[in-house]
């Protein structure tokens, strides 16, 4: 994982719902192609059990890390490289702060994954998201950075690894500049930006902010001929 301003990682994030098959197979590789760093993956329903499928489909035709992006505590394979631990900062419903948890701490014990302990922050994207039905949480407001800011600055004080600024997906509006921004000037640790990045003009922006590493996953599954030029503005 980047430590903070050192290093900018693109990350594609692939929902196994939503991608499956051939279709899936086209995605992995064209990203490894562009220059992808890293695969998330992971989804708030899981409808179907795609995970494992999807992991080794990407383990079979790249050498690109694989991050578990989990919806819920189920959500864990052990053929993944490393699985960002969320705790919803944002909110405060005791489920999604420590609850779940508790139930998934055994079973992440023995997968031998690398567990990233992350602090997820639900930001405001200008309609409801998944994200926070599932969550059971609000936003925070768009227009304030300072709130954002304070929130991060806790999550690092109480030792998480990682700081996850997400709009949700499908989400209208992406994290403000000004946001990235405040939160980069009070954290140390790495910054992971998502939700509504459409652009690859976007993506230098999140970087230029501040960000470490910027996800994007509907953008390229609307339009999949983005994917090799966002990759290249997160090289800029």
């Amino acid at each position: 994982m980047a430590q903070a301003g050192l290093e900018r990682l693109f990350a594609l994030l692939i929902d196994p719902d939503r991608t499956s098959g051939s279709e899936l197979e086209r995605v992995i590789e064209r990203a490894a192609q562009a220059g992808t760093d890293l695969f998330y993956v992971g989804g708030s329903l899981m409808m179907d059990d795609n995970l494992v499928r999807t992991v080794r489909t990407i383990k079979r035709l790249t050498d690109v890390p694989v991050v578990l992006f989990p919806g819920d505590q189920m959500q864990v394979t052990s053929e993944a490289d490393a699985i960002l631990l969320l705790s919803v900062i944002s909110g405060r419903n005791p489920e999604m702060l420590i609850g779940r948890h508790v139930m998934a701490a055994p079973r992440l014990k023995n997968s031998g994954l690398e567990v990233i302990p992350t602090g997820y922050m639900l930001i405001d994207s200008g309609r409801p998201t998944t994200a926070s039905y599932m969550s059971g949480t609000l936003p925070i407001p768009y227009d304030k950075p300072d709130i954002a800011a304070c929130t991060a600055l806790a999550g690092e004080q109480l030792g998480l690894r990682l700081i996850f600024m997400d709009g949700g997906s499908g989400a209208m509006n992406s994290v403000s500049s000004d946001m990235i921004s405040a939160v980069r000037k009070q954290v140390s640790v790495p910054l992971v930006i998502g939700g509504g990045i459409r652009t690859p003009e976007a993506v230098r922006e999140k970087f230029d902010a501040g960000a470490d590493v910027v996800v994007v996953g509907n953008a390229i599954e609307k339009d999949p001929g983005l994917l090799a030029e966002m990759v290249l503005a997160s090289k800029a």
